[in-house]
């Protein structure tokens, strides 16, 4: 993670006035960051994901399955972009073109060993308080490779239930990660 600028009166507005470069470009609590590119393993795990979440909700017609980058507009100084992130139908109303304006149903974010410390920590703080009932973190660069599904709340954030390999996700009843696919021959 690099920082480009640090000031906490930084707002979406600033945000947007940053060079069209190709850089994924984040506002959390008015500091203005970017990530490193994404590794090989990071996108094979985002395209994977994709894979098993998006066909799931298209053939349910519950909502839309949405890729970064994608602005998440959670207030005027916190901005994310969530690997992936799922907005229901009763909640596509936040969607605006080119961002959401409030928290998605569901967000995914693979970590790297650039963004492993932030995604843990303020962007989970940032979810749980905004009203994401959802957070998946896969990580390809632990020991152990490692999948876990959060319940979110502003009180509280609990593991999603596991069953041997798979992880049940409750904003999408009927979806389970098989978390050994998952990781499968990863790059």
């Amino acid at each position: 993670m690099v920082t480009i600028a640090r000031s906490p009166g930084l707002t979406y507005e600033d945000l947007e006035k940053m060079p069209d470069d190709g850089r994924r470009y984040e506002l959390i609590d008015g500091e203005i960051v970017v990530a490193a590119s994404p590794s090989e393993a990071h996108q094979e795990l985002i395209l994977r994901l994709v894979d098993a979440s998006r066909p799931f909700v298209r053939d349910r017609r519950l909502g839309r399955v949405i890729i970064a980058p994608f602005d998440v507009r959670l207030s005027e100084r916190d901005v994310v972009q969530p690997d992936i992130l799922f907005v229901s139908n009763e909640r596509l109303g936040i969607l605006r073109g080119n961002h959401t304006v409030g928290a998605p149903d569901l967000v995914v974010e693979v970590l790297s060993p650039s963004t492993h410390g932030r995604d843990e920590g303020a962007k989970l703080a940032l979810y749980a308080a905004h009203g994401v009932r959802e957070y998946w973190l896969a990580d390809a660069y632990a020991a152990r490779p490692t999948f876990r599904g959060l319940a979110l709340t502003p009180e509280r954030v609990r593991m999603l239930p596991q069953q041997g390999d798979l992880v049940r996700s409750e904003v999408l009843p009927g979806l389970a990660i098989d978390v050994a696919a998952l990781f499968a021959d990863l790059p």
